[in-house]
């Protein structure tokens, strides 16, 4: 009579254990998911203006305003607001913008009432309207900027001289108050010179100016700010926000060989301490270049 199997042995033997499966899963996908946010994030790049979110479209308007307040270019102005393929009428989405924006905190800074003014002077002449046309004047004029105080002078009492005949003591007319003026001009230089680097000389970035704008927090990039370059025989202005692909606070210029360039920002920073100089580079191949510059600005309001 053959030995009986002891129940635990009869079984069917799995080639695999599913508890083991279900976790080795769980284990990969954290190791791919970590992967893919930290060591390796998707890098995004020719992002087409109107992928942007609604926020920064509303940053990419007021950097197309300020380009057009520069160039008076009409039609390059509103093909770039066909672009972002705006709902309706683009001419009224920038006064639509510029009413959201004017209701909010972006108007506290010097530069942020440039910029609703920049959109004003391109939709009121096309007809449109919005509530910024209400809460903001077009024009910052000095009138428009001072406050009268009325100080009160005194009545004067002038003291007869001596007399055996009694004089009448005659009182001056009373003067016409003072007005002083005292400006009340926002001020200025609400942004600072961080740094200006040398980058490695490169062919394919060659004689090229980047400036980056941040917002006081060192990280938030500002579009539509107005950057200047200057040489000795001209100068030429550009802005912020016209690339989101790279930086919504990005800009660049590209320099001339042997010409030297002061960047600032009109109005807002001082500019650079010394001239940017095109000078000529070799890369590590042994290529001819022009060196490149990065100059950071930050805002200090």
């Amino acid at each position: 009579m053959s030995e009986e199997i002891p129940s635990r042995y009869r079984h069917p033997r799995r080639f695999f254990s599913i508890p083991g499966v279900i976790l080795g899963l769980i284990l990969g996908l954290a190791v791919a998911l970590f992967y893919a946010w930290n060591l390796a994030p998707v890098q995004e790049f020719d992002t087409q203006p109107w992928q942007l979110k609604a926020d920064v479209k509303d940053q990419f308007i007021v950097a197309i305003a300020l380009n057009y307040n520069h160039d008076n270019d009409l039609a390059g102005a509103i093909n770039r607001l066909v672009a972002l393929q705006l709902p309706g009428d683009p001419i009224q989405a920038v006064a639509d913008a510029a009413c959201r924006l004017a209701t909010t905190g972006y108007v506290n800074s010097s530069s942020g009432l440039h910029a609703i003014r920049a959109m004003m002077k391109l939709y009121q002449p096309q007809g449109r309207s919005g509530c910024a046309d209400s809460l903001i004047s077009l024009n910052d004029t000095p009138e428009a900027n001072v406050v009268t105080i009325e100080l009160p002078t005194p009545t004067m009492t002038l003291t007869p001289p001596p007399s055996k005949t009694p004089t009448p003591v005659v009182a001056a007319p009373t003067q016409t108050p003072v007005l002083v003026i005292v400006p009340t001009i926002p001020p200025q230089n609400d942004f600072d010179l961080i740094s200006v680097t040398p980058l490695t000389c490169s062919t394919t970035q060659s004689g090229l100016i980047t400036v980056e704008v941040y917002d006081n927090d060192g990280v938030t990039g500002l579009p539509g700010e107005e950057i200047r370059a200057r040489w000795d025989t001209g100068e030429s202005d550009f802005y912020t926000g016209l690339m989101p692909d790279k930086d919504p606070g990005y800009a660049d210029f590209e320099m001339e060989q042997g010409k030297d360039y002061i960047i600032d920002m009109p109005g807002h920073a001082d500019p650079l301490p010394q001239p940017l100089s095109a000078v000529p580079c070799t890369t590590a191949d042994g290529s001819k270049a022009v060196v490149s510059y990065r100059v950071l600005f930050r805002n200090n309001q």
